[in-house]
């Protein structure tokens, strides 16, 4: 089954620590190959991910609360 992710939104956040980062939020998709033809057909999982622009990892609570995942860095949305 091929993946692949779709982004969503980007936006700045501020960290704890005072940088400002920007934020990627992604949803996860995979190819419907019971449809046939020349174009692709992707399909949403109903997972999202969300990752700074260098790919690190970020962990977002039940509450929205967003943290740079082994860092303890708390974001805040700008």
């Amino acid at each position: 089954m091929d993946k692949k992710l779709h982004l969503l939104e980007s936006f700045t956040a501020k960290g704890s620590d005072g940088a400002i980062y920007k934020v990627c939020g992604y949803e996860h998709l995979v190819r419907d190959e019971s449809l046939m033809g020349a174009d692709e057909h992707w399909e949403p999982t109903g997972l999202a991910e969300y990752r700074l622009d260098d790919g690190q990892r970020i962990e977002v609570s039940r509450d929205g609360s967003m943290r740079v995942a082994g860092t303890g860095v708390q974001l805040q949305r700008h």
